[in-house]
């Protein structure tokens, strides 16, 4: 089986696949802990908020429907979360923001049991991605393929705004110094609360991206929450470098790990990261700040 290519460019798309989407939720997260100093554990709330209103959308009016509007749903939470308690919460200490932020977790569980119910949901695959394309000789599913396609179109804008535009440059000396940053002119007020939206819009982007490959579940947010900040130390607070390869490194120890050793598969991703922690304690690639 090792012999034959064909199982390792499959395992390669897999892994490719897995990590892509770690890389929506945790760009998010990793950017508000980078330039926020805010410990969010309810990030993995609002990916299973996406999931939900992708599902629920799409039952009715389509699955491109349920993609667009996920996202602009979970940001409105994220803009009602920043205005009721995240802004409050900002200079109370990291305890404080995780027992709190841990506390959102179990609160939005329950709302969504009391709105969806107990039982998972299924949303349907498109029909112009329900098919299988030949890739190399491997036949794969299409929608994988464009769970990778959209990861990369995500961080290569993400990359371009960072990169080349002046709220990009504003985005890293938050990052970097926040109190420079603010004599310097930035409202980093602002900053913030635009940077948490677009945070909680990407959590909800992957949550819509992932429902028709998971079973939309109300522990969802709960099942994904350590994966992404295994990313998250891995790759480095603040740092969109960090992210993919957090998320890279994650996808593909999970996935090799999984056919080749699965007895150790979930030791090895943990044993990867106490190795990185003692190596390099800021991660791979972490924020100047």
């Amino acid at each position: 089986m090792t012999t034959d290519p064909g199982f390792w460019l499959l395992q390669t798309l897999n892994a490719l696949q897995l990590s892509m989407l770690l890389f929506l939720l945790s760009i998010g997260l990793t950017v508000i802990f980078g330039l926020m100093h805010f410990v969010n554990l309810a990030h993995g709330a609002l990916y299973a908020a996406g999931a939900y209103v992708a599902a629920s959308v799409s039952a009715v009016a389509g699955f491109w429907a349920g993609l667009v509007l996920a996202p602009l749903a979970v940001a409105v939470i994220g803009v009602l979360l920043y205005g009721g308690l995240i802004r409050r919460m900002r200079r109370s200490g990291p305890m404080a923001q995780v027992l709190v932020t841990f506390g959102l977790i179990f609160v939005a569980l329950d709302l969504t049991r009391l709105i969806w119910g107990d039982i998972a949901l299924a949303s349907a695959m498109p029909p112009l991605l329900e098919g299988r394309l030949s890739v190399l000789g491997i036949d794969y599913p299409l929608y994988r393929l464009f769970v990778i396609g959209l990861g990369l179109v995500v961080f290569a804008a993400l990359a371009f705004v960072l990169g080349r535009t002046q709220i990009g440059a504003m985005i890293r000396a938050g990052v970097d110094n926040d109190a420079m940053a603010a004599c310097l002119g930035i409202n980093v007020e602002r900053l913030f609360f635009i940077v948490f939206c677009l945070g909680c819009a990407l959590a909800g982007l992957a949550g819509a991206v992932a429902a028709p490959l998971l079973s939309v579940s109300p522990d969802m947010g709960l099942q994904i929450l350590i994966p992404t900040l295994i990313v998250i130390v891995i790759g480095g607070l603040g740092s969109l470098q960090g992210a993919i390869a957090g998320s890279l490194v994650y996808g593909f120890v999970q996935t090799f790990g999984a056919v080749l050793a699965p007895g150790l598969a979930s030791v090895l991703i943990y044993g990867l990261l106490a190795a990185i922690l003692v190596i390099r304690p800021t991660g791979l690639f972490p924020a100047k700040g």
